[in-house]
């Protein structure tokens, strides 16, 4: 990068009161800044720099920002940075400038760029929305669903085909069934020297219609809705929904706090899942667990996945007494930490070695991880390898 473009983005970094360093450095040429980038300056002085004349950041009653001004900006912001900058001016100005109390401005909504920490707040604020902006708020919470499922729905359900139907081939093709593994060991003999490639004489199918109800897996969610619990609540709930999509597996959600609350009946819409979630509040790990005993029918096809930050206020001593107990009688039980800012584990890290001590695996894991991880738990494989990964990047 040339020494100029090099001033000019520190510049933009130390903001307007530096220019006059600049300018005395440099004769008053070389960190001038172009139309776009003085566009960019004004942008980000207007939440970093309160002082700044355009800045949303001014005290006192009848001096707050308009809607139409803050809409602007957003607009203005989309315009000039990539997503991904765009989503961490927009979460700074919630937290710095107050815009809290703007965000369910129906026409503001239609400008905010989807993103976790912005769909957790409404989560938390969800019964101080007004009447007027409901329609926005569920279709913004919408675009996040529609994202992660993007991301996710694919792979996990072909990580249950695999898993649950590894043995039984169909002769109707589908690409969602396709046996990958088989295929590709019979038809190596097929390999193509030129061409580098497996050229298959047979595709191998799944076959999904021979399960019946006795040999179905059941996956049951145990949810924290702790105010922590934002980010993993949103992944929880959509993979929920894609779980209880597919015949081959029956699903249960489990909503708790101090209280439990059953959300199965709504996982045919991720987001009157999400909305279902009261987040915040305590935690009663121990009363959720003895909730959820009463659906394990068969331990050997049942997996548990609880998922909490794990900073219990109930009975410490028997959760760890009854996630024992679910182990032993031959249920996979799984613990997931909680995650925040964009993965970064939350949670007690003494009972997690606790829970890790009884041989229960216990990580946080990556989101895009999930599938194989759900893909190895139905096919009884051990998953030390995935939580020796995750504790490696701690």
């Amino acid at each position: 990068m040339e020494i100029k473009e090099q001033m000019k983005r520190w510049r933009l970094i130390l903001g307007e009161e530096s220019q006059g360093q600049f300018d005395s450095m440099t004769g008053g040429s070389d960190a001038s800044l172009s139309e776009e980038q003085w566009l960019m300056d004004q942008a980000l002085a207007a939440i970093y720099n309160n002082s700044s004349a355009g800045g949303f950041g001014m005290k006192g009653a009848g001096k707050g920002p308009s809607s139409p001004r803050i809409t602007q900006w957003l607009g203005d912001v989309r315009t000039l940075f990539d997503k991904d900058l765009v989503k961490i001016v927009q979460s700074d100005a919630m937290e710095r400038c107050g815009l809290k109390q703007l965000i369910f401005e129906p026409e503001l909504l239609e400008q905010m760029e989807p993103n976790m920490n912005l769909a957790t707040t409404i989560l938390l604020l969800k019964d101080q929305v007004p009447k007027r902006s409901k329609d926005s708020v569920r279709e913004f919470i919408g675009k996040i669903v529609e994202e992660i499922n993007k991301l996710l729905e694919s792979d996990i359900r072909r990580a249950v085909t695999a898993a649950i139907n590894r043995r039984q081939h169909s002769p109707i093709p589908s690409a969602a069934a396709l046996d990958f593994p088989t295929t590709i060991r019979r038809g190596i003999k097929n390999y193509n020297r030129e061409l580098k490639r497996i050229i298959p004489e047979h595709y191998y199918f799944f076959d999904r219609t021979t399960l019946t109800a006795s040999s179905k897996f059941t996956v049951i969610l145990d949810v924290d809705q702790s105010g922590s619990m934002g980010e993993s609540v949103i992944y929880s709930s959509i993979i929920s929904c894609i779980l209880a999509s597919m015949a081959a597996i029956k699903t249960r959600i489990v909503a708790f706090d101090t209280q439990v609350v059953d959300l199965t009946e709504k996982c045919e819409d991720p987001v009157d899942l999400l909305f279902g979630f009261q987040l915040g509040g305590g935690t009663d790990i121990n009363k959720s667990i003895v909730y959820c005993q009463q659906f394990v029918e068969n331990p050997k096809k049942t997996l548990f996945f609880l998922i909490s930050d794990l900073m219990e206020g109930g009975n410490r001593a028997g959760m760890l007494r009854r996630l024992e107990e679910m182990k032993e009688s031959g249920v996979t039980v799984v613990c997931l930490l909680a995650i925040a800012d964009g993965g970064k584990p939350y949670y007690d890290a003494q009972m997690a070695q606790r829970i890790a001590s009884v041989g229960i695996p216990c990580f946080a894991c990556n989101p895009q991880k999930l599938p194989l991880l759900l893909e190895r738990a139905l096919k009884g494989l051990d998953l030390t390898g995935f939580q020796k990964e995750f504790e490696e990047k701690k």
